[in-house]
């Protein structure tokens, strides 16, 4: 079966959805020990999150790459991760979803979240047909992303090594399972989704 083009695929259950950040070690320590995002995370940055790991470890060369070698798995509420796409815009603009330049362009200036479709990617790092989203969370939404709609952390950084490791020595790791998450039909629209099947919308 093919996979919608704009599908969001991820780890998650009746609560939580689980995205993915890398950063150095010092954000991520200090992360850690407090279960929580703290200084020198800046909340004055916009943050960007990932469903999709394959994806997250083409961005970080599978936690190699200088100022994203440690992986963060962050549980994030289901109604803070759609209440965040209910307020986003996407990056670029798209004649299918707006009338005009100009009507995406005030949508952008008054959302504080972006939305992005980009390739996902094989472990390998090739790219796919379909897309993989990413979320750039910025202005008043950074706060309630840090205080309120992520419920968990916790440091992959490990197991990405290990996973990594048996990538090189040719094995496919078994790496998360992703499935198709069922948004709500008026948060697909605003950013230009696929539903998920229909069975899966009615068991929201």
């Amino acid at each position: 079966m093919n996979t919608p083009k704009r599908q969001v695929r991820a780890v998650h259950d009746a609560d939580t959805i689980t995205v993915y950040q890398a950063y150095p070690p010092a954000i991520a320590d200090t992360a850690v020990r407090a279960g929580r995002f703290v200084p020198p995370f800046k909340r004055e940055r916009m943050t960007w999150v990932k469903p999709s790991f394959c994806w997250m470890m083409y961005r970080c060369g599978w936690a190699t790459k200088p100022g994203q070698e440690r992986v963060l798995a962050l549980r994030m509420s289901r109604a803070g991760f759609e209440q965040a796409l209910g307020m986003a815009s996407l990056s670029h603009f798209d004649r299918t979803l707006h009338d005009d330049a100009a009507a995406w362009a005030a949508q952008k200036a008054a959302s504080p979240v972006r939305v992005q479709w980009d390739p996902e990617r094989t472990p390998t790092g090739v790219a796919l047909e379909h897309r993989s989203l990413q979320v750039g969370i910025g202005g008043q939404a950074v706060a309630a992303y840090v205080d309120e709609w992520v419920v968990g952390l916790e440091d992959i950084t490990d197991q990405v090594r290990a996973w990594r490791a048996e990538l090189t020595g040719g094995v496919v790791p078994a790496l998360p399972d992703e499935t198709p998450y069922p948004l709500p039909t008026s948060v697909a629209s605003r950013i230009g989704a696929d539903l998920a099947a229909p069975s899966l919308l009615a068991s929201k």
